[in-house]
């Protein structure tokens, strides 16, 4: 029978492989590939993403990598923005592609207008006119709707972005810059030589090939999971036939909280486990963070108690900390990182903390602000007393 891990076992585990146990000696581009990409939604999140797992990581380093064309922000996994290397823009469009498909067919606001179009004319028009030049997404929309009047000018875009592997071109990104989110192609902005070295998807073999090193990579930085973990993780379904094909460990976990079953979770051959009672130090995540969205069963790194705190009407992932590397609270912090005026860290613990996870806290949290204001001629900590 495979051996139980308990979830503090998986808590470790995940800590390590997202090297938030110790951060890492190597370059933040080594980590957004080690981690398939970070969450980007907000322009900022993966700066902090990058700063809580790389030793010495600077904002200038991710910033140079969107000018030099290293890195991009893409919607791939979950149809959600990701910070992601140009080799993983130039692939992961194409494996998670069904996903976007779906959702064409499906969405509330858009399918039933897309369903009255030949959607590859529409994707065929809007290549043509976003690798002719970076378009902003009303641009493209007003563009594309001199050709079909009749339909809303974001539902012809919202075609185009879920048919087409559209990057987001700098300055949006890049810190302490802004601009509107603007569009062109991968294969544009990485040129023809990355784009024909990119695998063919087309070719069966192929596919399933990427498929698996996509498995085997998600377990390198998220492991051990389960399959329905792999597929919430990625927005994909019918994962199992492609685990099926590895050879991979299999272990049985421990039940979540009002669960009755243990679950299978897999991993690599190889892959050490962390002592469940190795210390994990307080580490500040971004929102949507890569570790809090990487598996279907959270409660390896959220108490069920502590899901409310994190919910909201639109979906918004707050950004958190971990105290003994579990989601303990939230904090904020103003998002411009050429403010002048004094700037404050607003940190939100769910419970009391220790004197010494208090020290802790406010020693990380100070770093943190630095980073974040690092222009501003006063930064402070402030850690509200939960009630």
């Amino acid at each position: 029978m495979p051996d139980l891990l308990t979830r503090p076992q998986l808590n470790r585990a995940l800590l390590a492989r997202q090297h938030l146990l110790e951060r890492s000696p190597g370059s933040g581009l080594e980590m957004v590939d080690h981690l398939v990409g970070l969450q980007a939604q907000n322009a900022w999140s993966p700066y902090v993403g990058l700063w809580s797992r790389v030793a010495g990581f600077r904002t200038e380093e991710l910033a140079a990598a969107f000018w030099d064309r290293s890195v991009t922000r893409i919607a791939v996994m979950r149809s959600t923005i990701h910070l992601v290397t140009a080799a993983d823009a130039l692939l992961l469009p194409g494996l998670v592609a069904p996903l976007h498909a779906k959702d064409l067919l499906v969405n509330a606001q858009h399918s039933a207008a897309l369903r009255t179009l030949d959607v590859t004319e529409v994707t065929a028009a809007a290549r043509a006119l976003v690798e002719e030049e970076p378009r902003v997404t009303t641009e493209l929309g007003r563009l594309l709707a001199q050709r079909w009047p009749d339909v809303a000018p974001s539902t012809l875009a919202y075609a185009a972005r879920g048919t087409l592997p559209l990057v987001q071109v700098p300055p949006r990104g890049v810190w302490g810059r802004s601009g509107a989110t603007t569009w062109t192609t991968a294969w544009t902005w990485f040129g023809p030589e990355q784009a024909a070295a990119a695998p063919d998807l087309t070719d069966p073999g192929v596919l399933a090939a990427e498929q698996e090193r996509l498995v085997r990579r998600y377990l390198a930085a998220f492991g051990p999971a389960s399959v329905a973990d792999l597929q919430n993780w990625s927005g994909l379904t019918g994962m199992r036939a492609v685990v099926d094909r590895l050879d991979l460990v299999r272990y049985r976990a421990e039940p979540s909280p009002g669960a009755v079953r243990e679950r299978e979770v897999l991993d690599l051959p190889g892959l050490p486990l962390p002592d469940p009672d190795v210390r994990a130090p307080v580490r500040f995540l971004a929102d949507y963070d890569n570790v809090l969205l990487g598996h279907a069963d959270r409660t390896r790194i959220i108490s069920p108690e502590h899901r409310p705190y994190l919910a909201s009407p639109n979906g918004v992932v707050p950004a958190t900390f971990l105290l003994d590397g579990r989601v303990a609270g939230t904090w904020d912090v103003p998002r411009d990182p050429k403010v002048r005026g004094p700037v404050t860290l607003t940190v939100r613990p769910f419970a009391r903390p220790t004197a010494e996870q208090r020290d802790e806290l406010q020693a990380e949290a100070e770093a943190l602000v630095e980073l974040m204001a690092s222009t501003a001629d006063q930064r402070r900590v402030v850690v509200v007393e939960p009630d």
